[in-house]
């Protein structure tokens, strides 16, 4: 098994959708069963045996700052500091590239929770990456088993573990549930500006190079206010 000891918390977003909540604070630090959103991503990464977490800001930076000094223990955390200009999922990756090193890294939404099934699921997404063939290994979440989640569906996955896009389709079985392994050495094909991940999941997925996992948990998305409340009538 590779050895997998970097995050990364994707935490730089405005946190529009989620609003009023984050009219004083950012998304990363509304609550959901009386933890942050962010604490609950990076106590994921130390369970799972993370010794590192880079986390990108941008919204409310101070707060940020000031949560992160407070916290102690796993993960060390390495913040990219994107308060110039929000650059996106896929540019943030790019100006993280430095902090992430060589090794694959762990990938995470904040706002992607979820209730363990049985084997944590980052341990399950660490046991089945396979860096011969995959640039990219993704979490998705089974669209009977989801909360906070209004679109139709990412992805298939395929007999052999690669997945591929809804395309045509009406509905997919499958939703992305924001968390991935990601080979970091992609990232030096683009550069550090505004772009989504999925430009570079789809020049990897037309090499055959992204797999998928079906989750056993339950997946949450909190993504506004209402799936805030409905997360934490679950969890309560």
């Amino acid at each position: 098994m590779t050895r997998i000891t970097t995050g990364m918390a994707m935490a730089a977003g405005l946190g529009t959708r989620m609003r009023p909540l984050t009219l004083d604070r950012p998304k990363a630090l509304v609550e959901v069963g009386g933890k942050a959103l962010l604490d609950h991503a990076l106590d994921r990464f130390a369970a799972a045996g993370l010794s590192r977490a880079v986390v990108n800001i941008h919204h409310f930076a101070d707060l940020m700052r000031a949560h992160l000094s407070a916290r102690s223990g796993a993960p060390e955390i390495h913040i990219s500091d994107e308060t110039d200009a929000l650059l996106e999922t896929g540019g943030g990756l790019v100006k993280a590239q430095p902090l992430l090193g060589e090794a694959p890294v762990i990938i995470s939404n904040i706002d992607a929770i979820w209730q363990e099934g049985g084997t944590p699921e980052l341990d399950r997404l660490k046991a089945a990456w396979k860096g011969e063939r995959m640039d990219a290994l993704l979490l998705l979440a089974p669209m009977n088993a989801a909360l906070g989640f209004d679109g139709a569906g990412d992805f298939f996955l395929e007999d052999t573990g690669q997945i591929r896009r809804r395309g045509d389709a009406k509905t997919a079985p499958f939703a992305y549930a924001g968390t991935q392994i990601l080979n970091p050495a992609v990232l030096a094909d683009y550069k550090a500006e505004p772009f989504s991940t999925n430009q570079i999941w789809d020049d990897l997925l037309a090499k055959g190079r992204v797999y998928g996992l079906a989750m056993d948990a339950f997946w949450m998305h909190v993504g506004d206010p209402t799936a805030r409340d409905e997360a934490e009538a679950r969890l309560g």
